[in-house]
């Protein structure tokens, strides 16, 4: 009888590109070009996150294997695949999904390093993300005790196995060997959500990234480890003491795949996706009513209970972007959320400090914590005497409620203008529409490189 780690590495292996549905295909490709995209941008985050990553890989040395993105240079596949995660979370800008994970940025740098070094295929590509994005997927569901803002951060936990999943497929590594890797990424994985703010945050994305492929290599060469990490005493029964339901791992697995149904989340604003509605609100409040800034006496927000995110007081930019009071309050006095909201100078600018002083957040505990149930209400008091009240529940770009493919190129060429010309950013979008005819993707990365 098999376990039940053999059994999920078997649907693993069972993933094949000529089986898959051409929904499957077609979300690949979209989380493939939104995850080049969180890239560029984040090699530019504001604090110099993408600066410092870049820089310690480039002194660390290695064997020019894979791409460093918007680097210049090419390092080592681990390197690469722990720099290009660590930029594809460091806007928080990557996309995410239902039951809350963040699907890409440990996965698609794993996938990238190990394709561009081993000269693999895009149909190669699009099968091991399609495998990756549902491991991770059905870990989460079966980790009922993770709880979401506190504790463990998802993506050094169930990313990680995302990842190991991704390069497992990518090295083509067979079934003992898939195993090893899986025991060897158990004691890999880990990262707390109390670095929520910092940088070491986005670091989580790139560790697992990095790991996925060295525990997929040493295994290639031999390495041992447990053979059931999710068995008695393994992933489970470590990290969530028991509260988990071991069997929704391999449940339904791919029947249908959970990129597609219910889908991925591409987020329209580049910071934590609970402080989506109360921006979609300020943004709403600010178009249909005529008032100033100067004229807002009292910001009043309606939310969960959900400390993860009620900060009035970031310390950083980046550290605002887990704040509903700070995006709030950007929203409207700026009408919009862009990645260079989130530097000190706007942080600490007169006009925000004087408006953050103004707002109050409501824990409301009759509104669900559940991302997909919750809503939140933004009120605001003017000076004319006016108190004006925007509710948002529905989330455009959440699943269910996908963005357009234009607001999708738009948000890709809002990335991708930080470092690219247009030319160069239309030549990645028409290479990645069309992945599954290139036989390798050297001239890929050799756009996303400089």
């Amino acid at each position: 009888m098999s376990s039940l780690t053999e059994t999920l590495v078997d649907k693993i292996l069972a993933v094949q590109f000529d089986q898959l549905p051409a929904a499957a295909i077609d979300m690949a490709k979209q989380v493939t070009l939104d995850g080049i995209a969180v890239m560029l941008a984040g090699a530019t985050e504001p604090l110099g996150l993408g600066r410092i990553v870049t820089q310690y890989v480039k002194e660390c040395g290695a064997n020019p294997q894979a791409s460093v993105v918007a680097g210049g240079f090419k390092t080592s596949m681990t390197n690469a695949a722990f720099a290009n995660g660590t930029m594809a979370h460091a806007l928080d800008f990557d996309n995410t999904w239902y039951p809350l994970n963040h699907p890409t940025s440990p996965t698609l740098p794993a996938v990238l390093a190990s394709a561009e070094h081993k000269a693999c295929s895009g149909k190669h590509i699009i099968e091991s993300l399609v495998a990756a994005f549902e491991v991770q997927a059905r870990l989460r569901m079966a980790a009922t005790g993770l709880e979401t803002g506190s504790g463990f951060h998802k993506p050094g936990t169930t990313g990680q196995f995302g990842a190991v999943t991704a390069a497992s497929r990518m090295l083509k590594l067979n079934r003992q060997q898939t195993l090893m890797a899986f025991g060897l990424a158990g004691s890999r994985a880990g990262s707390m959500s109390l670095n929520t703010g910092t940088m070491t945050k986005s670091s989580h994305s790139g560790h697992a990234a990095r790991m996925g492929v060295e525990c997929a290599q040493l295994a290639q060469m031999g390495w041992s480890a447990h053979a059931d990490i999710f068995g008695p005493k393994g992933f489970f029964d470590t990290f969530l003491f028991g509260k988990a339901e071991p069997q929704r791992l391999v449940e339904h697995f791919g029947a249908p795949f959970r990129m597609v149904d219910p889908g991925v989340g591409f987020k329209k604003h580049p910071s934590n996706y609970f402080t989506h509605r109360p921006i979609d609100a300020a943004l709403a409040l600010k178009q249909n009513h005529p008032f100033t800034p100067e004229q807002i006496e009292h910001i009043h927000i309606r939310f969960p209970r959900f400390d993860y995110v009620n900060r009035p007081q970031p310390e950083t930019g980046l550290d605002g972007k887990f704040s509903v009071q700070y995006t709030t309050v950007i929203a409207l006095l700026d009408g919009e959320i862009s990645v260079d909201s989130f530097n000190n100078e706007r942080r600490f600018a007169p006009d925000v400090v004087s408006l953050l002083a103004k707002t109050k957040l409501e824990v409301d505990d009759t509104i669900p914590t559940d991302f997909d149930q919750m809503h939140c209400e933004v009120s605001l008091t003017l000076s004319d005497g006016r108190t004006i009240t925007q509710r948002v529940k529905k989330l455009t770009g959440w699943v269910g409620l996908p963005l357009t493919r234009e607001e999708r190129m738009k948000k890709f060429h809002t990335c991708a203008r930080r470092v690219l010309s247009q030319s160069e950013a239309d030549a990645i979008i028409t290479f990645i529409e069309d992945l599954d005819h290139h036989n390798d993707i050297t001239e890929l990365m050799r756009l996303v490189r400089q």
